[in-house]
């Protein structure tokens, strides 16, 4: 991969667990415990979505409060929310698609972009474009694990991080494919266990998720630390 592409070090920010917990943050005060049990739990990488008000804020607050966590923006839609994520200190983007304009604006920008993809031309314009990784969305809806085990044929420079109706039992699936590096997912952030503020549950149920990884025969690399360069310029 060319040193200046989007994705430069996105493949060990998604190698650090198989999980990637897809967050929805309404309270900013939540944001540094919820992080916090996460990562104890063994889930470092963390995608916060922007869907709500507080979460440009949540991502600052978790990327400068929450040492071991690695934090990411999800539902980016174009380049404005792109360059405003990075700003806030996220280390990787994700989009649930991949217009032309965020592709750019991630070449221009630097930022490590998992863009999503729902079918082979997707894949293929990609691919084109020299990306090795992909966010497959939504992923039950658009075949699950069937459907992505038979592009791993046809088109093995991709990997993806199912996300959209994965879940604790489903997940095994799509980790047992070659061409799966991760899956996102929100299960272990029940509803009302963020209500109560039951972080103990949380980091219970993110130690599980992070224990497919054994289930599937993978090893995890959480320990292993970003690249000192993505710790100086979180956008490259």
């Amino acid at each position: 991969m060319n040193k200046n592409h989007p994705q430069r070090g996105l493949e060990a920010i998604l190698d650090r667990a198989p999980v990637v917990p897809v967050v929805v943050i309404e309270n900013l005060a939540d944001a540094a415990p919820l992080a916090r049990a996460l990562v104890s739990g063994g889930l470092s990488a963390i995608e916060v979505t922007l869907r709500t008000k507080a979460a440009l804020e949540a991502i600052r607050i978790i990327a400068s409060e929450v040492e071991d966590a690695v934090v990411g923006a999800g539902t980016v839609l174009n380049p404005r929310q792109l360059d405003a994520a990075c700003e806030a200190g996220a280390r990787f983007v994700v989009s649930p698609g991949a217009t032309g304009a965020l592709l750019d604006a991630a070449t221009q920008n630097g930022a490590p972009l998992l863009p999503g993809i729902a079918n082979a031309s997707e894949a293929m314009t990609l691919i084109a474009r020299g990306y090795r990784f992909a966010k497959f969305f939504p992923a039950e809806p658009a075949g699950g694990a069937s459907y992505l085990k038979a592009l791993s044929s046809p088109l093995p420079q991709l990997r993806f991080c199912p996300t959209g109706g994965v879940t604790l039992e489903r997940a095994p699936a799509y980790l047992a494919l070659p061409n799966v590096i991760c899956v996102g997912g929100s299960w272990m952030l029940k509803p009302e266990a963020i209500a109560r503020r039951d972080w103990a549950a949380v980091a219970a149920a993110s130690r599980l998720a992070a224990q497919l990884g054994k289930v599937c025969g993978r090893t995890s690399v959480q320990a292993a630390p970003v690249a000192e360069a993505d710790r100086r310029h979180p956008a490259t």
